[in-house]
């Protein structure tokens, strides 16, 4: 079956009980049993659930995985793959990253004697030379959270098949529809399913997706054992956002690069960070790589934080908030929001500034969204007109859109 038939169809055949069309939520806890060691399948629903169940197999079909594995967040799903590693083992991830995975590296991992170098993202021959005999695991983000830099995933695979150790790629901003990992040599794909796959913001939950018996069998002890799991409601909410999302990508796709486009050609823009622009120093390779660039994009100001904030304070239509891949558009301050548990020093160096804003475009008419970015940002273009910051002497586009 094709991507589209799977996302409606995996995993959800009729109810066998009463022929409903579309999976039931079974809110229970518990199963009754006919005898001892003789039940359906489902004995509690910490370890396993029919809705949940359902959400596993069609996630795991999307990312052309043997098998699933639902949680109740993104990071329920990243402390458990990471489970599998032990003190004294290495891990190499990219610099730029989610600032929750970086976190739980830093405050939850390293003291308890697991290593980390942190290598540019894009340079795949970093991965390579960091490898010690102690490393054991290769963590990717593409594209990355929020500079949006792409990490060569064939060249990774191949790396850790050569070397023994396990890539792992969290794919939440490229989705499997765009991009799928474990065909391209990764071993193990996480997902916030908050995000892209669930896709209306209604729900929070993660996954992870592979096809190694043995991890599986891990993760999947750790995921009965720590016992982070989505609610049946909460699968259920994922289960019917991904039926959209082949065609709701299709959307976000097109509204974030005619953005993307307006963005790169604003006098208040310093740079766009868009995988999609030709000037992306990852646009070949996301072009190989990705059937799509995504609906996220960053931007930096040619300004300073007090301009960041009256723009986002004049925003109608994109939302202030943390999150992101829902069908509203929303703006984030990663400084102040999602990278804030990053030491400064550090974030700035790796090009996290405060007048870096990441940008989740949703389905609204692009027309309105351009719209609303141009007239956020004439409030601050009418602050800095004596002179208070320089233009970079760009020239502003008449039209925002054909």
């Amino acid at each position: 079956m094709e991507f589209t038939t799977r996302a409606i169809h995996a995993g959800q055949a009729a109810d066998p009980t009463t022929g409903a069309t579309i999976t039931p939520i079974y809110q229970t806890s518990t199963y009754t049993q006919q005898g001892l060691g003789d039940h359906k399948g489902f004995e509690y629903s910490r370890t396993g659930n029919p809705t949940r169940a359902a959400l596993e197999e069609c996630l795991a079909a999307l990312e052309s995985a043997r098998f699933g594995l639902a949680f109740a967040s993104g990071m329920a799903a990243t402390a458990a793959v990471l489970s599998v590693l032990r003190p004294g083992q290495h891990v190499i991830a990219g610099d730029d990253l989610y600032g929750g995975t970086y976190r739980y590296f830093e405050r939850v991992l390293k003291p308890i004697g697991v290593s980390f170098t942190y290598v540019p993202a894009r340079q795949s021959a970093a991965y390579a030379a960091a490898v010690r005999p102690e490393t054991a695991l290769i963590w990717a983000e593409t594209p990355t959270n929020p500079l949006l830099a792409l990490v060569d995933l064939t060249a990774l695979g191949t790396l850790a098949r050569e070397r023994g150790l396990t890539l792992v790629v969290d794919n939440t901003f490229a989705t499997p529809y765009l991009q799928r990992p474990l065909e391209l040599g990764a071993q193990i794909v996480v997902h916030s399913t908050t995000k892209y796959l669930g896709g209306h913001s209604d729900a929070v939950g993660g996954a992870a997706l592979l096809s190694d018996e043995r991890l599986y069998a891990d993760i999947k002890f750790y995921q009965n054992a720590a016992g982070g799991v989505p609610s049946p409601f909460d699968s259920w909410l994922v289960l019917r956002g991904a039926k959209t999302l082949a065609v709701r990508m299709r959307q976000h796709n097109e509204n974030a690069q005619a953005i993307a486009e307006y963005l790169e050609g604003h006098p208040l823009v310093r740079r766009v960070y868009y995988p999609g622009l030709p000037s992306h120093p990852d646009y070949e390779l996301a072009k190989r790589q990705m059937s799509g660039f995504g609906g996220m994009l960053s931007f930096a100001f040619e300004g300073t934080r007090e301009d960041v904030d009256i723009f986002v304070r004049r925003l109608r239509i994109f939302a202030l908030a943390e999150s992101l891949g829902g069908v509203e558009s929303l703006c984030c301050h990663p400084v102040s929001m999602t990278h804030g548990s990053i030491p400064q020093e550090i974030r700035e160096a790796r090009g996290i500034t405060d007048t870096l804003l990441r940008l989740s475009v949703g389905l609204e008419d692009v027309r309105d969204l351009i719209a609303d970015l141009d007239q956020a940002l004439d409030a601050v273009t009418h602050r800095t007109a004596s002179g208070a910051t320089k233009s970079n002497g760009k020239r502003r586009a008449a039209t925002p859109v054909g």
